[in-house]
């Protein structure tokens, strides 16, 4: 296998385990936890006729129906089973190359509804759901790349466009454009062992870094090489803060089952930079412009 091959392969492999990561991640979230599907269902400006319609009921038999919040939760079930047949579709698409492009097919679409809903939740701050531009995008990453072996200049620039999304909307939310996650401030206080106002300066910088590199990306080489390899270590960091952060030896059982899964569906945040990093290290820069 020559040495285009083998970066082409190495490429793909990264980005299976990105799009198998996220799927198995978001199973386990679904199948263990929750997810914010409520924040439709239960939304009365937007769902009391269609409930009416569908079921008959008024809006507060609805909202206080075990029956009614029993389906929810087996439903929230199903879509975990659904993405963890995802995952293994991921891993077996050689296999199955078509079945296996239709079923990730509706994987990414279902990520990106999730997305909708998170950003929903969250008085629709557009960049909730930009944050997971990899994560929904993996997957359709996979399915192009089951399709054409060639790694063109114009994916590329897309995948760019991915990552500088989820570290742009990242930023955002490190800066406090957005209200700041109370975790960004507890996982970084207990990482690095600091103060409120440390915490904050600490993720004013992080933030900013954030913006540089999303733009840094499409710069010339000899500086979009920098960006990349910080986006690594960066989403590396930021993906293991999940555990990092709450890690104790005596309560493992108990941070594995709640923040495990935080980090795995993150894997896309270094894995999908890394491929492009790899890639654009072996190439000719005679021949290509970004």
């Amino acid at each position: 296998m020559d040495t285009t091959n083998k970066v082409n392969s190495l490429f793909f492999k990264l980005i299976q385990f990105a799009t198998i990561s996220v799927f198995l991640g978001r199973a386990w979230q679904h199948w263990r936890w929750d997810a914010p599907y409520r924040a439709l269902l239960w939304d009365e400006q937007w769902m009391s006729n269609i409930v009416a319609w569908l079921f008959g009921l008024d809006w507060q038999s609805y909202i206080s129906s075990a029956q009614v919040e029993n389906v929810i939760q087996y439903g929230i079930k199903g879509i975990g089973v659904f993405y963890l047949s995802c995952a293994f579709m991921a891993l077996f698409i050689k296999r199955a190359p078509k079945l296996g492009r239709y079923w990730l097919g509706l994987g990414a679409i279902s990520l990106a509804i999730l997305a909708l809903l998170y950003c929903k939740e969250r008085f629709f701050s557009i960049g909730q759901f930009f944050e997971y531009s990899l994560q929904f995008g993996s997957p359709l990453l996979l399915i192009y790349l089951t399709i054409n072996s060639i790694i063109s200049n114009k994916l590329l620039r897309l995948i760019k466009i991915a990552i500088a999304l989820t570290f742009t909307a990242h930023g955002l939310y490190a800066l406090g454009f957005y209200p700041r996650p109370v975790h960004f401030m507890e996982m970084t206080m207990n990482i690095l062992g600091v103060e409120e106002e440390r915490a904050i300066q600490f993720l004013n910088i992080a933030g900013i870094l954030d913006f540089v590199i999303s733009i840094g990306m499409f710069l010339p080489w000899r500086w979009a090489k920098y960006c990349l390899a910080y986006a690594v270590l960066w989403g590396t960091g930021t993906t293991a803060a999940r555990i990092w952060a709450y890690f104790d030896w005596e309560w493992l059982d108990y941070v594995l089952v709640q923040w495990l899964h935080e980090s795995v569906m993150r894997f896309p945040h270094f894995l999908v930079p890394l491929a492009v990093l790899i890639f654009l290290s072996k190439i000719d820069y005679s021949t290509n412009k970004f």
